[in-house]
């Protein structure tokens, strides 16, 4: 055994195999790898952690509870900021340069949400706010300043999903917590913590038992517990627990700082490919940029046989947006994956300056269309993202010649401050402005049988009908459609009756235009009612408020 060998003999083969003898005490393992500091700072720190996290849950319910835009949203994303603050100071970190503009973006598009009723802008700011948060963790752990956006969304959904890698963490930091270094007084609190846990299930049952047994404890529980139903139980749990651990989680998984900071350098093709192929292109580019410049912008425009102003319009614009977000996409990979070339250079640069023509084409067709069919939400949203790709592509040329050009930050920046303008615009509000300023008066003239339109030096001679459309708009809408609705004789006390439509549903086969004119008022009534029912203190809302003070005016002018 001197040789740490053992010779064994096959019974069959009669072959020698020779095995080494394990060292002393086995093979090395792999060394574990060690915690970082933060890792360390949040394990010892789990008197902070717990209870600060479970209270930030607390809060968080509280204030969202059935109630996704009310006053209090921005409370709690103010609250979102400060535990971050605090949590990342008991870590041993500050806030890095740069984390003021993330903080601030996310507490004016709170402020925007609480002032706006419209759905799709809610919807909008709240994932706004969660893309900006996620931004601001990463910027705050790891060194971004070289990110683009590939990286930056990659590592985003890396942190979402891996962080429930960390789900035991809870439970092992409060074992860890209590056996090393609880203290008697906080090993105390803790287990009133868990009395009370405890003791809340157990005075459901022994308030339903005394319930039952006597009379007025009955009506008087009844009167306490209206609001306790199972489903808002549960629903107040999911909530406490899921904000609970989603925060703990990703402050665990973020102190491990297991993602890699470092960018490599994609060019490395050829940049002839990508010559002959942007060069393809962009000759098509200028081709049909001339037309647009002689026949569109310069007033000598010649329409195809058949074709009206509204139609060729109408087939131009979104096709020419996603021409633009193509050439967006074109360029930033020619950029990304393609060695420096001055000859690439200057036909992206092309290629960008087309694009700025086929953006101001597609605006002025939209603009055109808009003239004879009105505002809608898309359209607005459509003329939003073309002034977006304008910014964008100012900031590329930018790139193409200097390459420590941050298009990232610049491109984060562009994207917030336009969207922030879309969301306090209240585009509700636009839309009913513009499309009843053209609405027909509610009655005939006498002498010439028809419509009467209000004055609009932009709009068509084409009176606006598409009522169905306002009766869905929003809130946002009410300063203009009450005092609209007003004018036309509705009975704006329907509003606080259990039903704004009851005896008020028309006939649409015998009189469709009467069904439309006053159908349509009644709808949006009622979709005012259901959109501030439960209207109060915790769920207050601008837009909500301003609907409410409008028909409460307009509805005691009619009374007297």
């Amino acid at each position: 055994m001197d040789n740490q060998e053992i010779i064994r003999r096959e019974p069959q083969t009669q072959n020698v195999v020779i095995a080494p003898v394990p060292p002393k005490g086995g093979y090395p393992s792999s060394p574990k790898k060690e915690d970082t500091p933060e890792t360390k700072r949040m394990k010892e720190g789990f008197a902070f952690f717990g209870p600060v996290t479970f209270c930030y849950a607390l809060f968080y319910t509280f204030c969202m509870f059935k109630n996704g835009s009310g006053i209090t949203f921005p409370f709690f994303i103010a609250a979102s900021l400060l535990y971050l603050c605090f949590s990342l100071s008991k870590l041993g970190l500050t806030l890095k340069k740069g984390s003021a503009f993330y903080m601030v973006s996310m507490m004016l598009l709170a402020v925007s949400t609480f002032c706006t009723d419209d759905g799709r802008l809610i919807a909008f700011n709240k994932t706004g706010i969660f893309l900006l948060m996620m931004s601001l963790l990463l910027h705050q752990f790891y060194d971004t300043a070289k990110w683009k956006l590939g990286k930056y969304f990659s590592n985003i959904f890396l942190m979402v999903f891996a962080c429930l890698g960390e789900i035991g963490r809870p439970f092992t930091d409060a074992v860890r917590y209590f056996r090393h270094q609880g203290g008697k007084k906080n090993k105390n609190l803790w287990l009133v913590f868990l009395g009370i846990v405890i003791a809340l299930p157990l005075l459901l049952v022994v308030t339903a038992l005394l319930a039952s047994a006597d009379a007025v404890f009955r009506q008087m529980a009844e009167s306490v517990l209206k609001g306790f139903r199972i489903g808002n139980l549960f629903n107040v749990f999911f909530r406490i627990t899921f904000l609970f651990f989603a925060s703990y989680l990703l402050t665990a998984f973020l102190c491990k700082r297991t993602l890699s900071s470092a960018v490599k350098d994609h060019r490395k093709g050829e940049p002839v490919l990508a010559i002959t192929i942007n060069g393809m292109l962009t000759v098509i580019y200028l081709l049909f940029s001339g037309i647009q410049i002689v026949y569109l912008f310069l007033g000598k425009m010649q329409l195809p046989q058949g074709y009206t102003y509204a139609a060729y319009a109408r087939e131009g614009f979104f096709q020419l947006l996603a021409v633009g977000i193509l050439n967006l996409i074109i360029v930033l990979i020619s950029l990304g994956f393609f060695r420096e070339s001055r000859i690439l250079k200057g036909i992206l640069t092309v290629m960008s300056l087309c694009t700025f023509v086929m953006i101001a084409s597609s605006a002025l067709r939209m603009i055109i269309y808009i003239r004879f069919y009105y505002l809608t939400f898309l359209r607005i949203l459509v003329l939003w993202g073309l002034l977006l790709l304008f910014a964008l592509f100012a900031g590329i040329i930018i790139s193409i010649y200097r390459e420590s050009f941050p298009l990232f930050r610049y491109s984060t920046a562009v994207v917030t401050v336009l969207y922030l303008l879309l969301s306090f615009a209240h585009p509700d509000y636009i839309i009913a402005a513009v499309n009843v300023s053209n609405a027909p008066e509610s009655v005939r003239t006498q002498e010439d049988d028809m419509w009467e339109l209000g004055d609009s030096f932009f709009l068509s001679d084409e009176p606006y009908h598409d009522y169905n459309y306002l009766a869905g708009l929003s809130a946002d809408a009410a300063p203009v459609l009450i005092p609209y609705l007003a004018e036309q004789g509705y009975d704006l006390n329907s509003f606080y009756t259990e039903d704004a439509l009851t005896d008020r549903r028309l006939d649409k086969q015998r009189d469709v235009h009467k069904w439309q004119v006053e159908g349509f008022g009644y709808y949006y009534l009622r979709r005012l009612q259901r959109s501030t029912k439960g209207f109060g203190i915790r769920t207050y809302n601008i837009s909500r408020h301003m609907a409410l003070k409008q028909i409460a005016v307009y509805s005691a002018q009619s009374a007297k």
